[in-house]
């Protein structure tokens, strides 16, 4: 049975599949926002989901398999804790009762895709690796933000009450500013000021815009080269422990060999023995 698992699931078939599954999963559950089509096929929309998600145990449970239905093989695979949270999810009756929730379930398996495209697999991960160094940059241009803002408060506090009124504007205006917007319409009203003004909106442009940029590119690079390590590792893992199984596999069919051919050994001195005993008797 693990054999046969672990070639179903090894098969160019087999994810295709899947992905098919969920994309008719995708379709149904879009098709539920129209409530002219809800009315007129609702049951069989109902049906299709009931379906899928028999679909989606059958596939739960092939993997389980082909990990020879060991949980701890199994769970060791971050995406197979989450398709196990997803399809129990989809059986609890607090859930099953609640439309919004049971929405929002059957959403989730749509995210399943996820784990069957490699790229977009590479993708997630390095998202996920890049929180902590965005997290690090947010608070960076936060206090960036912060003190650029307090600047702008004490120079265009009554020139620009608009949008430097205070603290809090100050930063809501740096923040735009982020982005460039409107920056020409700035500067040209800080020159009504004072040309030296110029100097203050193009170091935010530099320090902000430019350089926070970069670093954020900077980061998102290196988890994409960090998820490709990991994906890497991860198919090499897989590999290994097939090779694990496979010698295994392979030990035990030499022990069964072994005992074939002591067992064929022990009868056949039985034999012998019964031969020689037969003989001494008729002497």
């Amino acid at each position: 049975m693990t054999a046969l698992c672990r070639r179903i699931v090894a098969s160019r078939w087999f994810d295709p599949l899947i992905l098919a599954v969920i994309f008719v999963n995708a379709v149904a559950l879009g098709l539920e926002t129209y409530d002219s089509i809800a009315r007129e096929i609702g049951d069989e929309l109902r049906l299709a989901n009931a379906v899928i998600l028999v679909v989606f145990v059958v596939e739960l449970t092939i993997r389980f398999a082909a990990d020879g239905f060991d949980p701890r093989r199994f769970f060791r695979s971050g995406w197979n804790v989450f398709d196990f949270v997803v399809i129990v999810a989809s059986f609890t009756p607090g859930l099953r009762q609640n439309a919004t929730l049971l929405r929002l379930v059957r959403l989730l398996r749509i995210v399943r895709a996820v784990r069957l495209l490699p790229d977009l697999r590479v993708l997630t991960v390095a998202v996920g690796r890049s929180i902590p160094g965005v997290a690090s940059l947010a608070v960076i241009t936060l206090l960036l933000v912060y003190v650029y803002g307090m600047v702008g408060w004490v120079i265009f506090d009554e020139h620009d009450p608009e949008n430097f009124g205070d603290v809090g504007q100050a930063m809501v205006t740096m923040f735009i500013l982020l982005t460039l917007e409107n920056l020409p319409v700035y500067i040209a009203r800080g020159q009504e000021l004072s040309d030296w003004t110029l100097l203050f909106y193009v170091s935010y442009v530099l320090v902000a815009s430019f350089l926070i940029f970069n670093l954020f590119i900077g980061i998102v690079i290196n988890s994409m080269e960090e998820a490709r390590a990991i994906e890497l590792h991860r198919a090499e893992r897989e590999l290994l422990d097939e090779d694990e199984v496979n010698d295994e596999r392979a030990h035990a069919v030499i022990l069964r060999e072994r005992l074939h051919h002591l067992k064929t050994a022990v009868e056949d001195l039985e034999r012998e023995i019964e031969a020689q005993g037969a003989s001494r008797v008729r002497r």
